[in-house]
């Protein structure tokens, strides 16, 4: 399992008639999905996540329109990762703090997981999760 936050080069085949690119587990993303969701019609200005999973990793991919995913560390210090082609998807592992935003019109963001939704594994707190580290 990759242990860093890492973008992937999906495989985009070209045609005249429109590209094609796909996933598939174990292949071009380091786990199995159990459960993908997605998410748009996102007001200006308005950001999504904001939290880290304890034991949830994550693939994100901007199917349409562009977005930054901003990760940051436990001493504050944050990256962001501009999202816009469909055939880039970007890896979070568990334990690691993300929220999106800049969305912009009409931006459909996909999320391939590897757990089922459990709210017990969300880490909603950036002090609980800053917590995570100091021990």
């Amino acid at each position: 399992m990759i242990k860093e936050v890492k973008l992937i080069s999906l495989p985009k085949i070209e045609d005249p008639r429109g590209n094609l690119t796909f996933f598939e587990d174990n292949n071009q993303i380091p786990f199995k999905t159990e459960r993908v969701f997605w998410t748009y019609d996102v007001p200006g200005g308005q950001t999504r996540g904001g939290h880290a999973y304890y034991k949830q990793n994550e693939l994100i991919i901007a199917l349409s329109g562009s977005f930054d995913v901003v990760i940051t560390k436990p001493d504050g210090e944050s990256k962001i990762y501009s999202l816009n082609r469909s055939y880039y998807g970007l890896y979070i592992p568990a334990r690691t703090w993300r929220h999106l935003e800049n969305f912009s019109t009409n931006a459909l963001s996909l999320h391939a997981s590897d757990s089922q939704f459990s709210e017990s594994d969300y880490v909603r707190d950036f002090d609980e999760y800053v917590g995570l580290y100091e021990k």
